[in-house]
C-alpha cells in the first residue's frame, strides 16, 4: 500500500486530471474562442466615412470550433446572424488545420481520462509493473498536456497566419467586404491553456511523490546492567 503522503498526491493528481477533462469538453462546446471587431469596408468606402462616422460600420464577431455569430454594421443598423463551421463553412477555411485542432483536443480528452485512471490506481495501491506506476502516470499526463498545447498552437496559427477571423467574417458576403480591426482570445481559449497547465502541475506532483524523505529515528537508551541490579 502507498504511504499517506503518496496517496494524497496521487488523489490530488487524479482530481486535476478529471478537472482538465471537464475543461476541454466545455471549451470545445462553447463558441467563444475568439471575439473581434469587424469593419464593413465596402459600406464605409461608399459614403467616404470619416473617423466619427466609422462607428456605424463597425460590427462584432465571435466564434469557436463549431459555431459562432456576428453583428453586421453596414450603415443600416446592426444585423445579427449565427453560423456553424460544419459542414459548409469549413470548406472556405483551412480544413486540414481546423480538423487537426479538434482531433488534438479529442486525443487530449482521452489521455486525460487515462491519466485520471492511472492516478487513481496509484493512490489505491502500488502497481507491480513500472508502466502502471508513476512512470505511466507521467507519460499519460505528458501526452494529454502536449496535445492540448498542439491544439492551442494550431488555433493561434489558424488565426494569425491563415486569417481565420477574416475568412469567417466574409463567408457568403457577396456585396460587402469586412476587415478585422481587433481580435481577442476569449475564455475558452484560455481554458485550454489552463488544462495544459494542469497536466504540468500533475507532472510536478508525481515527481514529488517519488522523493524519499528521510525518516527521523529516535535513539534508544542503552540499558546498563550491573552486578548490584542482578542481586536485587
Amino acid at each position: 500500500m502507498p504511504g499517506c503522503f503518496k496517496k494524497t498526491l496521487f488523489a490530488l493528481a487524479s482530481l486535476i486530471s478529471f478537472v482538465s477533462f471537464i475543461l476541454i469538453v466545455v471549451a470545445m462546446g462553447t463558441p467563444k474562442w475568439m471575439t473581434g471587431k469587424i469593419l464593413c469596408k465596402t459600406g464605409a468606402d461608399l459614403v467616404n466615412a470619416t473617423d466619427p462616422e466609422l462607428v456605424k460600420f463597425i460590427g462584432e464577431i465571435y466564434y469557436g470550433l463549431f459555431r459562432g455569430g456576428k453583428i453586421r454594421q453596414c450603415g443600416l443598423g446592426g444585423r445579427r446572424s449565427k453560423f456553424t463551421i460544419f459542414p459548409h463553412m469549413v470548406k472556405k477555411l483551412n480544413t486540414g488545420l481546423h480538423v487537426m485542432i479538434i482531433m488534438f483536443l479529442c486525443v487530449a480528452i482521452f489521455f486525460s481520462l487515462v491519466s485520471f485512471g492511472f492516478c487513481i490506481l496509484n493512490a489505491i495501491k502500488v502497481p507491480y509493473r513500472a508502466i502502471n506506476g508513476p512512470a505511466g502516470a507521467c507519460l499519460w499526463n505528458f501526452f494529454a498536456g502536449g496535445f492540448v498545447v498542439l491544439a492551442v498552437t494550431s488555433f493561434m496559427a489558424a488565426v494569425k497566419l491563415h486569417h481565420l477571423t477574416e475568412r469567417i467574417a466574409n463567408f457568403r458576403e457577396n456585396v460587402f467586404r469586412f476587415v478585422i480591426l481587433e481580435e481577442r482570445f476569449e475564455d475558452c481559449f484560455w481554458i485550454c491553456v489552463a488544462s495544459a497547465s494542469a497536466h504540468a502541475v500533475n507532472l510536478l506532483l508525481i515527481a514529488i511523490s517519488g522523493i524519499h524523505f528521510p525518516t527521523i529515528k529516535t535513539k534508544t537508551e542503552e540499558v546498563n546492567v550491573t552486578a548490584e541490579d542482578i542481586m536485587y
